[in-house]
Order: structure tokens, then C-alpha cells, then sequence
């Protein structure tokens, strides 16, 4: 896993196909960690590789009645600027449909307090990974910025449902995970053209010389003018690394995932 600087009271992390994982092939697209239900693979096998990355991450261990602490909630990303409130989950028919997971674990007025995830989780395979973090971890949030919701709004939806939630966006912390960048990401003309007229960072030339798209660098821009002043992109590239799973690259094949948790707190929500 990769640490994702989210600043000294939150966690984050963005996962890898694994160490040692084979060559995604025809024969074996999901080889290494895959993450991810909606794209084919066994879903067994997901479900395993979700339990390892949480107990490598020190959630969702058994109680002693049997049941399992809270791990991370899950989203059904549709490519929207839809913001959830992250809730528990039974199962993946429970993940809302949004591209934004916020989760705070500022107490409520429940007492005891409603049961809470520990984190917030998003997927991708080129499309970016953010992941924001109040300053002091008591609010956290997992984004899935493809064209379409950058485009869109969901980075600055995401920000404002954080702030609803009283977190100060100058004092927030992003991180940016791997995600293709716009070196790779080849588009028609017009395609760039158009996004680049209602996001003009995100305009790239692919270095064939062809027209192309950096999201990442329309998210970058997006949280500047939202006030977020803390962005950490190390520049992962998903189709030039093959730790990662790229759609464009291999066409069918897994998710990796973007993972924040949030911090406890006595405070009030």
C-alpha cells in the first residue's frame, strides 16, 4: 500500500495490485488485488481481498460475540457529483450510488452514538482517487474524479458537504492517488476542447502530440479554488505502472482503492 498524506490525525492509503502480483493478461485480468465488484471478477474472491485490506489496515476484527467492527463503506460509482453520507453497510447492495463517500465521527446527539464506518473507500482503474482529511481527522472523505464528475463538480461537492459538516476547507488535506495522467489519456479534439472550456486545467497533449486530458490537474485546480490549500499529488501514473490497474491499458481488468479513516473524537457533531 501507499501512504496518502492526510495530515496527523486521519489515515489514508492507496493500494497496489499487490507485491509479487503476475501480469494482468486476457487470461488473467483481475490478477492481484482487485477490489472492486462490479467488473467481473468472483465475488468471493473480492469480498477476500476487501477483508485482507481492512485487517491490513487493523478494521473489521471480531468481536467476541461473533459480529466484526466496522470497516469501510463503499460507494456504486456512476460518474456523478452525487455526495452520500457515509453509512454502515450489510453488504453491497447497501452502497448508495454517488461518487463521494463523507464520514464524520463527530458524535451525534444518539446516545449511545449510531454505529459509524471507520473509513471511506473509492475505486479506480485510471479515473483519480481523492482522498480529504480535516485537519484534526474527525472528517474524512473519498472521491471518484473521472472526466464527467470533475467536470461536473463532485471535487468542490465533496469540499462543501465537509464543510457542512464543519470542517474548515483552508484546513483540509488532499491527497491524489494514481490515476492516468495527462501524458497518456488521449481524447478527440473536441472532447478536450469542450472540458477544457469549463475546466481549463485539464487540458494536456499526450506525448504523442495528441489531444489530451489531465484530470488530475482540473481536480488540483478545483480544490485551489475551493480553499483547500494542502494537496499532495505524487503523479502515480496508472497506465504507465503496472502496480496499478489501468482500464484504458488493459481494457477489462480490477480496481485499486483510495481508503481514509477518520479519527475519533469527543467533540459534538
Amino acid at each position: 500500500m501507499l501512504a496518502a498524506a492526510l495530515g496527523p490525525r486521519a489515515r489514508g492509503c492507496f493500494t497496489t495490485r499487490g507485491a509479487g502480483a503476475p501480469p494482468v493478461s486476457a487470461r488473467a485480468p483481475y490478477a492481484g488485488l482487485n477490489l472492486a465488484l462490479h467488473v467481473g471478477d468472483d465475488a468471493a474472491r473480492v469480498g477476500r481481498a476487501r477483508r485482507r485490506l481492512e485487517e491490513a489496515l487493523g478494521l473489521g476484527r471480531r468481536t467476541g460475540a461473533g459480529a466484526r467492527e466496522p470497516g469501510l463503506a463503499w460507494m456504486n460509482q456512476v460518474h456523478s457529483a452525487v455526495v452520500a453520507r457515509a453509512r454502515p453497510q450489510d453488504g453491497p447492495d447497501d452502497a448508495p450510488a454517488a461518487d463521494a463517500l463523507v464520514l464524520s465521527s463527530r458524535d451525534s446527539r444518539d446516545r449511545p452514538p449510531a454505529p459509524r464506518p471507520a473509513g471511506v473507500a473509492v475505486m479506480v482503474a485510471d479515473c483519480v482517487p481523492l482522498l480529504l482529511a480535516a485537519d484534526d481527522g474527525t472528517v474524512v472523505a473519498a472521491v471518484h474524479a473521472g472526466r464527467r464528475g470533475m467536470l461536473d463538480g463532485v471535487v468542490t461537492a465533496a469540499v462543501e458537504a465537509m464543510a457542512g459538516l464543519g470542517a474548515d476547507p483552508a484546513g483540509l488535506w488532499a491527497a491524489i492517488g494514481p490515476a492516468i495522467c495527462g501524458s497518456c489519456y488521449e481524447v478527440p479534439e473536441r472532447m478536450r476542447d469542450e472540458a477544457a472550456a469549463r475546466e481549463p486545467a485539464c487540458a494536456a497533449v499526450t506525448r504523442w502530440g495528441t489531444p489530451g486530458l489531465d484530470i488530475a490537474a482540473g481536480v488540483a485546480a478545483q480544490l485551489r479554488r475551493a480553499g483547500v490549500r494542502r494537496i499532495d499529488r505524487p503523479g502515480w501514473c496508472t497506465y504507465e505502472d503496472r502496480r496499478f490497474y489501468s482500464h484504458r491499458r488493459d481494457g477489462t481488468t480490477g480496481r485499486i482503492v483510495g481508503a481514509a479513516l477518520v479519527a475519533p473524537t469527543g467533540g459534538v457533531e
